[in-house]
Parts: structure tokens; sequence; C-alpha cells
């Protein structure tokens, strides 16, 4: 079953009835780099994650759907705001004191 809901980059993608897996559709298939993460249901009352990228999201989740929003939410914050640029100056230079 594959769930596109708010955003057509990311897709639940049901494995079997206790997986599921989050692609990122900017990628083919067949490309390593789709496979987001893999989800397995843990107990009923929650799943756990499987991050297949360097994510600094949650390992557990009370529900699939709230994985599959996490990377939305990570994914829109990410590109929220343009980089800062950082002023480049010279390191500032020592002057000695006159007398020493």
């Amino acid at each position: 079953m594959m769930q596109q809901d708010q955003d057509p980059r990311f897709a639940l993608i049901e494995i079997s009835a206790q997986s599921w897996a989050i692609h990122d559709l900017h990628y083919p298939d067949g490309d390593h780099r789709r496979v987001v993460c893999r989800i397995y249901a843990d107990t009923p009352a929650d799943v756990e994650v499987l991050w297949l990228r360097d994510l600094p999201l949650a390992l557990r989740y009370p529900a699939v759907d709230d994985v599959l929003e996490s990377v939305r939410q990570f994914q829109n914050a990410s590109r929220a705001t343009r980089p800062i640029p950082i002023p480049h100056r010279p390191p500032p230079s020592v002057r000695r004191r006159e007398g020493r």
C-alpha cells in the first residue's frame, strides 16, 4: 500500500502486516538511497524504526504514520532557511605595546 498525502517526496510502503518502509521518491527504484527507514511493529503501543540514513530522529514512535510525519517535518525544517553567510576576515593582528 502506498500513501502520498501532503508531500509527494516520501511514501509509506507496507511490506507486511507488521513491517513498513519509507521511500524517498526523489531516487529511482533500485537506488540504495531510496529507502529512508524500515519500520517494525514492536508492541501494540509502538513501532521501532531502523534508520538507513543518518537522521537525528527517534527510534520508537506510537504509530507508523508518526514516523512518516517526523520525516516530512525534518525535511521541511532542513530546507526552511537559506544558509547564513559567515564573513571571512583575517585574524586580528597582535600589536606589541610600546616600551616592552
